[in-house]
């Protein structure tokens, strides 16, 4: 078992459908996620459990149409002050087109 820390661009790789079908990706840091509910306010792909107080994804592989609602989600979250928790990637670049805090498309999560 190896010991080094999981790379998230490398999350549902090949797993996932192919990339001409979905060529998005959302990593979600669920550890780290503050139950404040507004990524659920603004796209109908996520959605709070009130139970947990934690929000989920319906889908993590999404396609052009679907990509304005969870990019308008990453950028509202609150959560790591206010850096948000919700990473919306680029399947072909590797790119993070939402958030990105840094404004260079490089990963910012946080594991």
């Amino acid at each position: 078992m190896s010991e080094e820390p999981i790379d998230p661009a490398d999350i549902g790789g090949e797993d996932g459908p192919p990339v001409a079908e979905k060529p998005y990706k959302i990593i979600f840091e669920a550890n780290k996620c503050i139950g404040a509910g507004k990524c659920a306010e603004v796209s109908e792909n996520w959605e709070l459990d009130l139970s947990t107080g934690i929000a989920s994804p319906k889908q993590y592989f999404i396609d052009e149409s679907e990509l304005d609602e969870n990019i308008r989600a990453a950028e509202v979250c609150p959560a790591k002050k206010d850096v948000g928790v919700i990473h919306v990637i680029d399947r072909e670049t590797g790119d993070e087109l939402a958030p990105d805090p840094h404004g260079d498309g490089t990963l910012s999560v946080d594991w």
